[in-house]
């Protein structure tokens, strides 16, 4: 399986380019191995994805994220991480973990299992409750596994089909420190790894203190540093 460079892809908003960015500068300041970086940007994808954005949909990126492994040619692996992420540990860790688990999924995730603590979430969109929710957060895919996500499914199945993954032939597990759910988990773990700002980060004003909101702004402060 092919890793090197391990492939990136980060989904992508207008309303979260201060979270783009700051994530992508914890990923790459912290890798210990080769990483590219890609934008899932929606603009960048005309032609390919089709698919019209309805208001059950809060983000950009909540269906073109299943490009992943189209976009990849089918071929390694590939992670996709939501933007409102910060990473915290060597990426690497992660690839050596999946490497090791891994028995022939389609896709690995953290399984959460919880019910929303909020009605609303960011910018006061509707909070939206189903079975594997927040799994498609991040993914690693094992990418010739995937052949069935085909812009075609992307563009015409149901978000339901896509988002609890009835397109896997199996799913892998990782650790929740790899994608604890800020406010919706108590408190910080002392392995964290991955925090995901799902209810809305320091970058919104609303939500500007929330749990972790200084590890954050801290990370922020060192990207603004290095211009």
């Amino acid at each position: 399986m092919t890793v090197w460079p391990l492939r990136i892809f980060i989904g992508y908003d207008k309303r979260e380019i201060a979270a783009y960015h700051v994530l992508a500068h914890s990923i790459l300041s912290r890798a210990s191995m080769p990483v590219t970086i890609c934008p899932l940007n929606r603009e960048n994808l005309k032609g390919i994805y089709t698919r019209e954005r309805t208001d059950m949909e809060s983000t950009d990126f909540s269906m073109s994220r299943f490009l992943v492994p189209y976009l990849s040619g089918y071929e390694g692996m590939s992670i996709f991480m939501d933007c409102d992420m910060l990473c915290l540990a060597d990426i690497a860790e992660l690839v050596i973990l999946y490497i090791r688990s891994r028995r022939g999924e389609s896709v690995h995730c953290v399984q959460h299992d919880y019910t929303p603590k909020a009605g609303n979430k960011f910018l006061n969109q509707a909070q939206t409750i189903y079975p594997m929710k927040n799994w498609s957060s991040l993914m690693i895919f094992d990418n010739n596994r995937c052949r069935n996500l085909t812009p075609a499914v992307i563009n015409g199945e149901s978000g339901l089909f896509l988002h609890q993954f009835k397109w896997a032939d199996s799913i892998g597990s990782i650790p929740k420190s790899w994608n604890w759910l800020c406010d919706e988990y108590d408190g910080l773990p002392d392995d964290l790894k991955i925090l995901h700002y799902t209810l809305g980060g320091p970058w919104f004003p609303e939500t500007q203190h929330c749990t972790g909101a200084a590890l954050w702004r801290s990370e922020a402060a060192h990207l603004d540093s290095l211009r």
